[in-house]
């Protein structure tokens, strides 16, 4: 049995579908359910960055020059990328992340994975996680998410472009070999045109077949990468997921259908997600002194107001300090597009020491 079996690894792969197009889509609703291609003008030598699946139904994909993509398909809209925009909002992603995973490894804006092989929530089960992540980015963002699960890194890949959109695939450890076995070598990822090209010219066409060569005899055809291709093959990635930075808040935060201008109906927004945030900083057993209340008006303007404490933080600590926060905005005479609530300041050496027994918990058997 190999190591990551033993270890049962729990990892998650999370990929935006359609990331950039359906910001805009959900921004500006003259674009929904038309063709929408993200980039460069198609006469002024651009390129597609990213398009709507509604576009890709005419063959369009990314990178494609944007003169292409127009003859492909004349009555596509084609608008400017808002990459601040997209920032944002994939911070805005990552931090529903955080709140489920012990390692988050960004590989773009729109897609992550998740080690949650410590995690308690929904006892050990990657697969309930990966349920709540999809629905909590789709409440808060309005976006849609695919996710697959599995027990490495290639596979949670691999299952999270099995069922798109808005999917959920999961390959369990007994399923894995075999799962590899039957795909096709050009949907291995990891695999370009031109290496699939290869394979298929030496008799590699599935998974199956590239398992039957030994690691010296793909190592003496692809180089290094060889040692990685013997190990898909049979199932295996031992790669760790390896996140950029530690946990540093915990956050929740809605964005409105219509904007609201009533700070009593914005003080009740703020009690339920304060009621949330709380039961996270429960369930990880953190201590913390910072409350910090986020607001976005209309015009998309954001302001950021907080209040630090030498003691931890309580609930009704932190409902009580919201009248005040939302006082030093300008809620209330200004429509607000969005509001949130979060918490940071946390006492590491508590927080880290809980952390590390979850190891202990004896959660982990659910897949």
């Amino acid at each position: 049995m190999s190591d990551d079996r033993k270890r049962q690894r729990k990892i998650i792969h999370v990929d935006m579908d359609a990331f950039f197009a359906s910001v805009e889509q959900r921004d500006y609703p003259q674009y929904r359910g038309k063709p929408l291609i993200v980039g460069g003008k198609p006469n002024e030598r651009g390129v597609v960055a990213a398009c709507s699946y509604e576009a890709r139904q005419f063959g369009i994909r990314s990178a494609m020059p944007s003169s292409t993509a127009y003859r492909l398909c004349p009555e596509a809209i084609f608008v400017p990328h808002r990459f601040d925009v997209y920032r944002e909002i994939s911070e805005q992603i990552r931090a529903i992340f955080w709140r489920y995973a012990n390692e988050v490894e960004p590989l773009s804006f729109d897609e992550a994975y998740l080690d949650v092989t410590e995690a308690n929530y929904f006892n050990g089960s990657a697969t309930y996680i990966a349920q709540a992540v999809k629905r909590e980015v789709a409440a808060e963002t309005n976006l849609v998410a695919s996710a697959g699960v599995s027990y490495n890194k290639f596979l949670a890949k691999m299952a999270s472009d099995m069922d798109k959109p808005d999917g959920l695939y999961v390959i369990p450890p007994e399923a894995g070999p075999g799962f590899v076995a039957s795909l096709a070598i050009g949907r291995f990822h990891g695999i370009g045109p031109a290496t699939e090209a290869k394979m298929k010219s030496i008799g590699i066409e599935t998974g199956g077949d590239l398992k039957q060569w030994t690691e010296a005899a793909l190592v003496d055809q692809f180089g290094k990468t060889g040692h990685y291709f013997y190990h898909i093959a049979r199932g295996i990635d031992k790669r760790p997921v390896q996140s950029a930075r530690r946990r540093k808040s915990i956050g929740k935060e809605t964005t409105f259908q219509q904007d609201i201008r009533s700070i009593i109906e914005l003080r009740g927004q703020l009690d339920q997600l304060s009621e949330q945030v709380w039961a996270d900083l429960q369930r990880l057993k953190f201590t913390a002194r910072t409350v910090t209340l986020k607001v976005k008006y209309a015009d998309f303007r954001q302001v950021t107001r907080s209040a630090t404490f030498e003691d931890g933080l309580d609930l009704p600590m932190i409902r009580s300090l919201i009248p005040e926060l939302l006082s030093r905005t300008e809620a209330g005479q200004l429509a607000v597009r969005l509001i949130g609530i979060a918490v940071s300041g946390f006492d590491k050496s508590v927080s880290e020491q809980k952390m590390s027994r979850q190891l202990d918990l004896g959660l982990n058997d659910a897949f």
